[in-house]
């Protein structure tokens, strides 16, 4: 008999009532999430990153006034994680992390340093060594926001080859190479200035990405070279709708594995705007806006089944459930009364749950 649940976890803020990093359950049978409990006990686990081989969970950490990452092992029968070690070092934490394919190498960004940061992993255990890399970027923005630079993304390209980092505060994507963790400037991008750019998603064929702005609420289309590490813009659009005047503030994007439909947060019109993809050109074609029957969702992600979508509303403490229509792109509530406080990402693991 084939297993239909999957394992979910949630980072959250630990200002409130969270306590750490939780776990869920997604039955994709019955299209229901359920068993919210505490996977790990740590401060403001505000993003996580899962190893290709999902035995392994990294998250960013805080401890007093220091911060850096954590590294924990997954036991998908109880849905725990373990322990293994943490890097901190004096100052803010990061605002993101992610994990190359063999599992060798961890990187983050800092948004309050202004820094993209390399590590190398354990290869036996999947432990986390002190930092190999530290780069600080240098600059400001026309918004008040970017009185300097905040590093908001950094994550290994589809070939591999590169580590892109995304910069909020002075409205560039800078290209990488990492070297046995030892990271090198190869290429950089400068955008519309203000907008703010926050986080990208590269599309399934490696020949197109994507970056979100959290300023001006739009998706920048890029081509992206291989072999130079090099972003040529192709396509600007707005992800809210013409007559939104209010507060908004881009988050997260997503994308099919299929590569035909890209999903972006709204946070503020509290909304999932969807586009389709032209599989020729890359460019974007807006579909739907969908609301996140909450406040500020900070993030979502596709289940592994890609029949569903999993929403969480930061100022709100709800995750919510999607079922996503693989033929349009589009999305329909299932459910939106699950309580997390302070949700920000959500990772899934393939490993069916077994309990």
């Amino acid at each position: 008999m084939k297993n239909n649940k999957y394992i979910g976890y949630v980072g959250t803020y630990t200002n409130e009532k969270s306590e750490g990093i939780y776990s869920f359950i997604l039955d994709s049978e019955k299209g229901q999430l359920s068993e919210v409990k505490l996977a790990a006990k740590l401060d403001n686990p505000t993003y996580l990153a899962i190893s290709e081989d999902h035995q392994f969970l990294y998250s960013v950490i805080k401890e007093g006034s220091s911060g850096g990452v954590a590294a924990y092992k997954i036991n998908a029968e109880s849905t725990e994680l373990q322990p293994l070690n943490q890097n901190v070092s004096e100052g803010a934490p990061p605002c993101h992390v992610s994990v190359n394919r063999d599992n060798s190498t961890l990187f983050s960004a800092n948004y309050h340093k202004g820094t993209v940061e390399s590590y190398l992993l354990n290869t036996d255990n999947g432990s986390v060594n002190p930092p190999t890399s530290i780069i600080e970027h240098i600059g400001s923005g026309p918004d008040e926001r970017q009185e300097k630079a905040h590093t908001h993304y950094a994550g290994i390209t589809p070939d591999e080859k590169y580590v892109v980092a995304v910069d909020l505060g002075i409205d560039k994507i800078i290209t990488y190479t990492a070297h046995r963790g030892e990271l090198t400037e190869k290429n950089s991008l400068s955008v519309k200035p203000g907008s703010g750019p926050r986080h990208l998603v590269f599309h399934p064929n490696g020949k197109y990405a994507y970056f979100m702005t959290e300023f001006s609420s739009e998706i920048i289309a890029t081509q992206y070279d291989s072999e130079t590490g090099e972003f040529t813009q192709i396509q600007i659009v707005s992800t809210l709708p013409e007559n939104f005047k209010e507060n908004n503030q881009g988050s997260a994007i997503h994308i099919s594995s299929d590569g035909r439909f890209i999903y972006a947060g709204n946070r503020g019109h509290d909304s999932i705007a969807v586009f389709s993809v032209h599989s020729e050109t890359g460019e974007l074609q807006f579909i739907e806006h969908t609301s996140t029957e909450g406040h500020w969702p900070r993030d979502f992600v596709l289940d592994p089944t890609e029949k569903f979508i999993v929403a969480s509303n930061q100022k709100s403490n709800n995750l919510v459930l999607f079922s996503r229509n693989e033929m349009s792109g589009k999305l329909t509530l299932l459910q939106s009364n699950i309580f997390v406080s302070e949700p920000v990402c959500i990772k899934f693991i393939t490993i069916n749950y077994q309990n």
